[in-house]
């Protein structure tokens, strides 16, 4: 199976690498618009700051491609939110796969939200055999809002979206990939779809 991950230098490229490597999938790191168009799977990952990040994709074009992807594609954190229509981090504009939008915690509570936090109303075959209250792994200042197309809810500060889906584009919130066997489990499932 062709396995592309993103690479428009906003990534945790290689613990996601190593993650397909323990499925036995050897994952791709690319930013050549032909190779993510015949991927079987596209990952789009993401960690830093929203308006940077997007700024990144404009160069390489990429935020033009993105959104018409007509595989099976997985936002993980940053890479979610940028799927989304609009973030207030660095007030930036989305690419509006989702249509919910992103906010930032209140400093009623320590940011960013770090570490193990559980999940719930999973309704998705991206979450087939993960159960309800899985823990997952989390490093984010930003939540998407809950919407029709939430998939998985946490909670911290407020509820928020853990995972939307629209269509043959997935998200998650947390680090599937440093989320142990519940993680695995949850990026076999996005190999199966």
């Amino acid at each position: 199976m062709n396995v592309i991950i993103i690479d428009y230098g906003a990534g945790n490229i290689q613990s996601i690498q190593f993650a397909f490597q323990r499925l036995g999938i050897n994952a791709k790191l690319s930013n050549s618009i032909e190779e993510i168009l015949s991927a079987d799977k596209v990952i789009f990952p993401g960690v830093g700051e929203a308006s940077q990040a997007m700024q990144m994709l404009k160069k390489s074009k990429l935020d033009l491609i993105i959104p018409t992807l007509k595989q099976d594609v997985l936002g993980i954190c940053l890479g979610m939110q940028l799927l989304c229509k609009h973030t207030e981090e660095g007030n930036t504009k989305g690419l509006g796969v989702f249509d919910v939008d992103v906010k930032r915690f209140s400093s009623a509570v320590k940011v960013p939200h770090m570490g193990w936090n559980t999940i719930q109303n999973l309704q998705s075959g991206l979450l087939k055999n993960i159960p309800e209250e899985s823990y997952m792994y989390s490093v984010h200042s930003y939540y998407a809002s809950i919407g029709k197309q939430t998939i998985a809810r946490s909670q911290y500060d407020l509820e928020f979206s853990a995972a939307l889906q629209s269509d043959n584009f997935y998200g998650v919130q947390f680090h599937p990939e440093k989320s142990s066997k519940d993680g695995a489990q949850l990026l076999q499932n996005f190999l199966n779809l």
